[in-house]
């Protein structure tokens, strides 16, 4: 594998590449990848102070972004932040880019004033490797509500203290 180097300023072509990671993801709806678009463009048009949204890409050589995470502060906390997006290209998992992603969303909201990271995800059974991936990490299920997304299709909130 490449060096992989992370970048926290977003591009304008960079809505491209999370249409892209998200669409590959093999389990977010076109929904759903409106919504992951919509956080880049919003970012790109207001900027960080505007949004609260901060971005990390994952490149290889300067090319397309590999990998990517939103996340920010949750709105009318204190201390709290949410991870809103994580999406790995799928030919590049398992070699250790989500993880470094993440440790570095932790140490950005660390810095950011966090004390707790939160992440939404699915109780479907295709999200079981992002669930086990995110308690590999050292994140405990805080909460999970039943038939939320769906009937049969739970709400999981994990957190970590950080």
């Amino acid at each position: 594998m490449n060096y992989i180097a992370l970048r926290d300023e977003p591009r304008p072509g960079d809505g491209a590449a999370i249409r892209h990671l998200v669409e590959t993801a093999g389990v977010f709806s076109p929904a759903e990848t409106a919504i992951a678009c919509e956080l880049i463009e919003e970012r790109l048009a207001r900027g960080l102070a505007a949004t609260g949204y901060h971005f990390l890409f994952a490149e290889e050589e300067r090319r397309q972004p590999q990998g990517f995470a939103c996340f920010g502060p949750i709105p009318l906390t204190r201390a709290s932040w949410d991870l809103y997006w994580i999406a790995v290209d799928p030919q590049r998992r398992g070699r250790g880019i989500g993880r470094r992603l993440m440790a570095e969303v932790e140490r950005q909201a660390a810095a950011g004033g966090a004390t707790a990271l939160f992440i939404d995800t699915s109780g479907r059974a295709d999200y079981g490797t992002a669930r086990a991936f995110y308690a590999s990490l050292g994140y405990r299920i805080a909460a999970e509500f039943a038939d939320f997304y769906a009937p049969g299709d739970s709400k999981v909130v994990f957190r970590k203290t950080l």
